[in-house]
């Protein structure tokens, strides 16, 4: 029996449905799409979920303020905004997890009754500042002195709003009690948080000492009651937390689902923002360790795009819908120029005009010229019938060297989550095959003596021939290795390229043969379709 394929679990955060999505989501979004489809591309058994986080005292003031009920606005941002921006981004996800679904809540529920029947969770009392649209009491140190409206008041460092002094009777987890093994946990699986500037914070935050964590409230009742004590409902974070595990079955009755979950779990990459670190990196650690449950693999924390300096916000106005930029440039070329020009990690700057330079430089004119190129050669010189190359100069294998080194320096790239560097490599292959067919000269070689026959047709075996299927073999490595980035123009190159019809679907090819030429058949159909990335309107 074949072997099993290897499997891969990655997660999102799961969004608060307070607004609607703004492209910060989005890259988030688009990077764990792109993560996903890669390891699909290497024909593994991907797990892709994201969602929402619908409960808390920032969703129901919001539904307050907008006159209807909590589960009520849930709904209607779902329906209208959260899940129509998956297609919007040509997000490719297996699940989209809701707070509010009776399979997270009740699975939620068990959980916590675990922990409280194991000891882990008391009674007790607590008072601090609150931060709802951070729905988290922070520390004293944690926070910065107002200014003009908010003068003589303290706020949140990330919403820049004041804080609300909090007093009332909660459960708490025993967090504090886990600070050794999560202190071992970092140093003995660096793995564990990354960038390394991400560990080295939480690192710092464990050291300082941690706290017992407040996981009710009982000043308002949006939430999932705690099983015990029905006047209480769940803190939002311990309750949207265990969505990576309540999604995929932990804590269900049915067979399959626990099953799912056996097989599933742990996720290799949650995939979150910088300002949740310590939620997922503290926290959620703690939690399954309390439960007895296998750790995550690998928490990343990616870096904020950037506004005027500032991260991007709906409550401050500079958030950006994704449909305003790719109802100009296109789903494709948005999750290129982001996760091409942003170092996965860092923080970044989106600019209209240096977008819109990318695209005509290396999108339009670079690949996509490159693709209707060579696709109208192979049309004028041999009828859209790929010929039978000749014999190599170091020109042809130079090119395979480039395509070979190509993936597998993308293949390691996104092995260390560096999508940015990925992306880089396989743009080696772009350059380096328009620098070829500029060497090469098809259409100079077309005109010297046996490369065509009398009424201009091309010969196989000739020069033209070999520069010509050289040319279709580097766009099929191309089509392969770019597919999880920009997978619309790829299926057109593939289609152009004629790879389903003598290959299979461009899905099925794996990655680790993207870098080998010599693969695409003579008499293959190649076509010159629709322009890859047509010219953008003059306003654009």
């Amino acid at each position: 029996m074949p072997e099993p394929a290897q499997s891969f679990y990655l997660t999102t955060p799961i969004y608060y449905v307070n607004d609607a999505p703004h492209i910060g989501h989005a890259y988030t979004t688009v990077a764990a799409d792109v993560i996903t489809r890669w390891h699909r591309q290497r024909q593994e058994d991907v797990w892709f979920l994201t969602g929402t986080d619908e409960h808390g005292q920032k969703v129901l003031r919001t539904a307050e303020a907008n006159g209807v009920t909590p589960q009520e606005w849930a709904d209607r941002l779902v329906a209208d905004s959260w899940e129509p921006v998956l297609k919007t981004i040509d997000a490719r996800n297996d699940d989209f997890i809701r707070t509010t679904q009776d399979r997270h809540t009740q699975r939620a529920q068990r959980f916590l009754q675990g922990l409280y029947d194991d000891g882990e969770i008391y009674a007790g009392a607590y008072e601090g500042p609150y931060c709802v649209g951070c729905e988290e009491y922070k520390l004293p140190g944690d926070l910065l002195d107002g200014m003009g409206e908010h003068e003589g008041q303290k706020v949140c460092p990330i919403h820049g709003k004041p804080v609300e002094m909090l007093s009332e009777e909660n459960y708490f987890f025993r967090m504090s009690a886990y600070a050794d093994r999560l202190l071992a946990l970092y140093e003995e699986h660096p793995e564990f948080v990354q960038p390394a500037s991400a560990r080295n914070e939480v690192i710092g935050f464990v050291k300082q000492g941690l706290q017992d964590l407040s996981i009710s409230r009982s000043t308002f009742d949006w939430g999932i009651p705690i099983p015990w004590d029905s006047k209480h409902v769940l803190y939002v974070w311990f309750d949207a937390l265990l969505n990576y595990a309540t999604a995929i079955g932990y804590g269900s009755d049915d067979a399959a689902d626990r099953e799912k979950f056996e097989r599933t779990w742990p996720a290799d990459v949650h995939l979150i923002g910088k300002d949740i670190l310590r939620f997922h990196a503290v926290i959620w650690p703690a939690m399954l360790m309390a439960a007895g449950l296998p750790l995550p693999k690998t928490v990343f924390a990616h870096g904020w795009l950037l506004v005027g300096g500032e991260k991007m916000s709906k409550s401050k106005l500079t958030g950006i819908a994704p449909s305003d930029i790719i109802d100009t440039f296109g789903s494709d070329a948005f999750r290129y120029y982001f996760l091409r020009t942003i170092a996965f990690g860092g923080d970044g700057s989106f600019s209209w005009e240096d977008m819109a330079a990318r695209y005509h430089g290396e999108l339009a004119n670079g690949f996509g010229n490159l693709a209707s190129r060579t696709a109208a050669m192979i049309g004028k010189y041999f009828g859209g019938s790929l010929p039978r190359a000749g014999e190599l100069t170091s020109l042809e294998t130079g090119l395979a060297d480039v395509a070979a080194r190509a993936v597998a320096e993308a293949e390691a790239a996104m092995d260390r989550l560096a999508i940015h560097d990925a992306i880089a490599a396989a743009w080696t292959l772009v350059d380096a095959t328009n620098v070829y067919i500029t060497e090469t000269q098809p259409w100079k070689v077309a005109k010297q003596p046996g490369e065509t026959d009398a009424e201009g047709h091309g010969v196989d075996g000739g020069r033209l021939a070999t520069s010509l299927v050289t040319a279709a073999e580097a766009l099929r490595s191309l089509a392969v290795l770019l597919h999880p980035v920009m997978p619309k123009a790829t299926a057109a190159l593939w289609e152009s390229l004629g790879g389903e019809q003598a290959l299979g679907t461009l899905d099925a090819q794996p990655m680790a043969g993207a870098g080998t030429f010599g693969v695409l058949p003579a008499g293959t159909v190649v076509t010159k379709g629709a322009v890859l990335f047509p010219r953008l309107p003059d306003d654009a």
